[in-house]
C-alpha cells in the first residue's frame, strides 16, 4: 500500500464534539471532493441505454465536516449532496438560496415543519426518503417526485430502471434511494442498460475517514456502478428524485 495513503489513513478524525453540542458543527465543505463519479468506465460497451446526472456537486459522507454521524447519518449525508447539486445547478429563489444544511439544521427544519416531534433535534435519528423531499423543498423550494418499488428483480428492473432513466433525462439531478431490508441511503447518479440487465452509478455516504481523491473513492468501491439484480431482492424500495427540470441554470 502507499505510503500516503497508509499516512492518510491513520491520521485522526477531529469530530467536533464539542462544537456539534452546540449545534455549530463545523462546515468544511471546502476540502469536499466534487463530482466524485466521473472518469468512472462505463459497466458496459455494449449498453442499450444509458442516463446520467448533469452538472456538478460535492460529496458529503460520514464525519466529513466534523460530526460523528457513522450508523445513523447517511440519509442526511444524502441529501447534502443532493442540495449541493442544487445550490450548484439550479437558479436560487430569494431567501432560498443557501448552502447544503448541517445535520443539525436539518433536524431542527423537520421539527419546525411539523413532521418531527421536538425530541428529534437533536437526536441520531436515521430519516429517508420522504424527510428528504421535504428538506429540499424547504431550502430550495424544489419539489420531488417519490416513487415506491415493491421489491423484487421484475419491479426493480423496470419500473425504478425506467423512472431512473425518465428522471436522469428530463431533470439530471441525483437521486436518494432508500428501503426497508435494504435501508442504507444511496446516491443514485446514472442507469445503464444493457441486454442482460441494468446498472445503477451509486454514490455512497458510507466512507468515513480524510478526505480521498475521487479516483480513490472509485477505487474502494465507495462510487461505482452496481448490478440491480444485486440489491436486496426482498427489500422494497424508495426513490426521492428532485424536479429540477425547469429550475436548470
Amino acid at each position: 500500500m502507499d505510503k500516503k495513503l497508509m499516512a492518510a489513513e491513520s491520521e485522526e478524525i477531529d469530530w467536533g464534539e464539542s462544537a456539534a453540542d452546540e449545534g455549530k458543527i463545523m462546515k468544511r465543505t471546502q476540502s469536499l471532493s466534487e463530482s466524485v463519479h466521473t472518469g468512472l468506465p462505463y459497466p458496459l460497451t455494449n449498453h442499450v441505454k444509458f442516463s446520467l446526472i448533469k452538472g456538478d456537486y460535492l460529496y458529503f459522507h460520514y464525519g466529513c465536516d466534523g460530526q460523528d454521524d457513522r450508523g445513523w447519518g447517511c440519509g442526511y449525508r444524502t441529501i447534502q449532496t443532493m442540495a449541493s447539486w442544487i445550490c450548484n445547478n439550479c437558479v436560487p429563489l430569494k431567501d432560498k438560496h443557501t448552502p447544503p444544511p448541517s445535520l443539525p439544521e436539518i433536524q431542527k427544519a423537520l421539527v419546525t415543519m411539523g413532521d418531527k416531534p421536538g425530541s428529534f433535534s437533536p437526536s441520531r435519528d436515521w430519516i429517508g426518503t420522504f424527510e428528504a423531499s421535504l428538506i429540499l423543498d424547504y431550502f430550495y423550494d424544489v419539489p420531488c417526485k417519490l416513487v415506491h418499488v415493491r421489491g423484487g428483480g421484475t419491479e426493480l428492473e423496470h419500473v425504478a430502471v425506467e423512472e431512473l432513466h425518465r428522471h436522469f433525462e428530463k431533470h439530471g439531478s441525483p437521486v436518494m434511494m432508500g428501503g426497508d431490508r435494504d435501508n442504507s441511503s444511496k446516491g443514485i447518479f446514472g442507469v445503464c442498460t444493457g441486454g442482460d440487465g441494468s446498472y445503477l452509478l451509486v454514490v455512497d455516504p458510507h466512507y468515513c475517514g480524510c478526505q480521498l481523491e475521487k479516483m480513490e473513492l472509485q477505487r474502494r468501491g465507495w462510487v461505482a456502478w452496481k448490478r440491480v439484480s444485486s440489491l436486496d431482492q426482498s427489500s422494497f424500495y424508495n426513490l426521492c428524485m428532485p424536479q429540477t427540470a425547469n429550475r436548470a441554470t
